[in-house]
This record gives C-alpha cells, structure tokens and sequence, in this order.
C-alpha cells in the first residue's frame, strides 16, 4: 500500500509500523526535511527521485512530493475493538460508506473525537486504502478498524457487548435530547439511501440533528462529527 502526502506520512512515522521504503521528491529535503529527519532515525531507506517518478507512482495525484510504502493496512479483530475498558466505550459503524472521501473523513472524526475504533463491513462499502489514509491526513494510522460480514451482525454483537447502538437518520429523536454516555456506538449511513431498514429496527434508537435551512441533509462526515462531538461534550 502507498501512502501519500505529507500529513499522512508524518502520522505514519509516528507509529510503529513497517515502512518499506520512501519515495521522495528531489530536492524536497529542505521541504519535507520533518519526514526525511524521522526517516533517517528509524532506520528507513528513503530513495529520491524526480517528480515525474513520483507521479508516475502516485495513486492520488496529490503525493507533494513523498510517498511510503507500507503494507496493507492492518485490520483489527472485531472483539478486540469491543473488548472491555474503564469508561464508556464509543464506536463507530459504517453503513454503505462507498465513497473513499467520506470514509478518510470519518476515520479523521474518529480519531479527533477519541472513538474507540470504526466497523465497515467487507463488502459495498470502502475500504482502507491508501487514498482513504491520505484523505484521513494521516488519522487512519491511529485508528482502529473492524471489518465484518454485515453491519446487521455488528450491531448484533455490539448489543450482545452491552452497547447502545443509535443509528443516525432523518426522522429520529433529536441528538441533543439524547444521553450519550455510557457504551455506545453510532451507525452512519451512505448519502444515496442513508442506514439501511433492518439496521434502522435494529437499532435501539434513532437520532437526527435539527436542520434550519431549505437543505434536508448534511454530508455523512459532517453529521457524524457534530454527533461525535456532542458525545464528546457529554463524556467529558
């Protein structure tokens, strides 16, 4: 997997995974002289060459002159994202989220707003790949992700877990009447059709944001975060 631009690069060398190599523009040293001093100390071989190289290798077209290449991203079981923790748990569950921009947008509301991991499932949704990371600037590094057979068995196993699970869908109960403490998980549905009808039963409850304006709707990315961090206001 390739992992490109500078953001995601830097919060890749944070962690401890394994960097094949690096990519680096020449002549971008004094630029991106963070991710060559990082590289240097952890032993990693950089190798540079000229642009068109890095276009040439590049998946997103936006690589600003460095590229890493690392393994393939490194999912988590599902039971050790829901295992036990002092404090309430708080996780976040994919639903249809086919579109890699809004699936690197979550991740990045996950990671800021401390969510204990996110759950996609294996087929029709995104996957984590190396576009997602850099959409994500880097927060796909941090975080934590299941992926499943279904999102209806995911919500299964969160309520056999002792989570509350609120999916996040137009026609609900108002989020900020809510109590958002204790273990919880929310369920974000893709734009075209929103959470799905039998994840809409399953859920124990269904939450929607006010909207004011003449738009009905809010990105996916966008109501998840101000629905993370209400959560995050109410824990705190």
């Amino acid at each position: 997997m390739k992992i490109e631009g500078r953001n995601a690069v830097v919060e890749l060398l944070k962690t401890d995974k394994t960097v094949d190599k690096l990519l680096m523009q020449r002549g971008s040293e004094k630029a991106a002289g963070r991710i060559f001093a990082m590289a240097r100390e952890k032993g990693i071989r950089v190798q540079f060459a000229d642009a068109k190289a890095l276009d040439a290798e590049s998946e997103t077209g936006r690589h600003q002159g460095v590229i890493a290449f690392v393994s393939d991203y490194a999912y988590v079981e599902l039971d050790e994202l829901l295992a036990s923790k002092d404090g309430g748990r708080f996780v976040i569950v994919c639903d249809g989220i086919e579109d890699v921009h809004n699936l690197g947008s979550i991740l990045r509301v996950a990671e800021c707003a401390g969510a204990d991991g996110v759950i996609i499932p294996k087929a029709k949704s995104a996957q984590v790949t190396g576009a997602v990371v850099r959409i994500s600037e880097g927060a796909a590094n941090h975080v934590r992700v299941a992926r499943v057979p279904g999102v209806n068995y995911a919500v299964d196993e969160l309520k056999k877990k002792g989570f509350w699970v609120y999916g996040l869908e137009a026609g609900g109960e108002d989020l900020y009447s809510c109590d958002l403490s204790g273990d919880i998980a929310f369920v974000i549905g893709g734009e075209d059709r929103g959470v799905g009808a039998l994840t809409r039963k399953k859920c124990d409850k269904l939450l929607s944001l006010p909207l004011r304006g003449q738009v009905n709707s809010l990105n996916a990315s966008v109501a998840l975060g101000i629905a993370a961090y209400e959560a995050l206001r109410q824990r705190r």
